[in-house]
């Protein structure tokens, strides 16, 4: 696993990750969430072995990061934020110096490329210089680099930063499938990510730990966590007959919006079902809320306090 213990981060006066603390263990996929400075980048730079800690301990699979860098890097891929690569090299020859760099054997380099390449879809641009690459070509190399010795760890820095959704999706499935077996941390500020492939996450600001919860956990905190949503041009009236309906705490409305919240413990899409059926209200839209991750990501952020 990896095992995080009170890890501190200063630049003389300022520090920009204090006292954290946390363990991952295999098939957890971390969603690693925080406002622009929160000290999200710097933690994964120390996890990864390229910052030291002013304090605290990282260790990797039982290789702690400082005093035995050379194992615990091994077994870690990281893609860090702008993936820097050399420009003048093709995409093929720089996985290739990448593989060797790594000391991998030739005849396992070479399957990998070929299995990272499809993996990736990088097929047509193997022989393209990197510099002459778009935004998204580019992010797919660095994080082909990065899975190319198959690490046990992986420590991925926004991996689809500038990528299209068809690509989003693509590199979305690849962290899915190898996530069973693999420990894997995902800096993010893209919400929808976290739902998509983490099965946990930690929210910092400030460089502290605020919330370390599943994505379901978090959204439970949400204010809109079971409210019902409906959309109608009749929103007021049905604003109206709603208040009304003993179980609801409060209605609001925008537009054509009308969302109704529960009151504690309470359970009210099916009341609400069943008023649409006897008014039959002209709706277009009916929707049960998990609750909003980022209305809970503004609320502990802003609040700044450890939940």
């Amino acid at each position: 696993m990896i095992k995080i213990e009170n890890l501190t981060k200063s630049y003389g006066d300022l520090v920009a990750v204090k006292d954290i603390s946390f363990t991952v263990s295999p098939g957890e996929v971390l969603g690693f969430l925080g406002p622009n400075g929160a000290g999200k980048s710097t933690t994964m730079k120390m996890i990864a072995g390229f910052l030291s800690p002013t304090e605290g301990q990282i260790s990797v699979c039982g290789h702690n990061v400082e005093s035995d860098s050379m194992a615990a890097r091994q077994v870690i891929g990281y893609l860090p934020e702008g993936a820097p690569a050399y420009g003048e090299m093709t995409t093929s020859a720089f996985l290739r110096f990448i593989g060797e760099l790594r000391g991998m054997d030739p005849a396992r380099l070479d399957a990998r490329i070929t299995e990272v390449v499809r993996q990736l879809n990088l097929s047509k641009v193997l022989e393209q210089p990197i510099d002459t690459l778009s935004k998204g070509f580019k992010r797919r190399v660095g994080l082909a680099q990065a899975i190319l010795h198959d690490p046990q760890v992986l420590i991925l820095d926004e991996p689809t930063d500038g990528l299209d959704p068809n690509q989003k999706q693509e590199v979305r499935s690849l962290i899915q499938g190898m996530a069973k077996d693999k420990i894997i941390i995902i800096s993010t500020h893209i919400l929808e990510e976290v739902h998509a492939v983490c099965n946990r996450a930690i929210i910092i600001s400030g460089g502290q730990l605020l919330a370390d919860a599943t994505p379901d956990a978090l959204e439970a905190r949400s204010r809109y966590h079971q409210a019902v949503t409906l959309v109608s041009p009749a929103a007021e009236q049905i604003a109206g007959t709603l208040k009304g309906v003993s179980d609801v705490s409060k209605v609001e409305v925008e537009g054509h919006q009308v969302t109704a919240f529960p009151k504690a413990g309470k359970q009210i899409f099916a009341q609400i079902s069943t008023l649409i059926t006897q008014h039959a209200w002209s709706v277009s839209e009916v929707q049960l809320e998990r609750g909003r991750l980022d209305e809970v990501f503004r609320t502990i952020t802003m609040q700044g306090g450890r939940s």
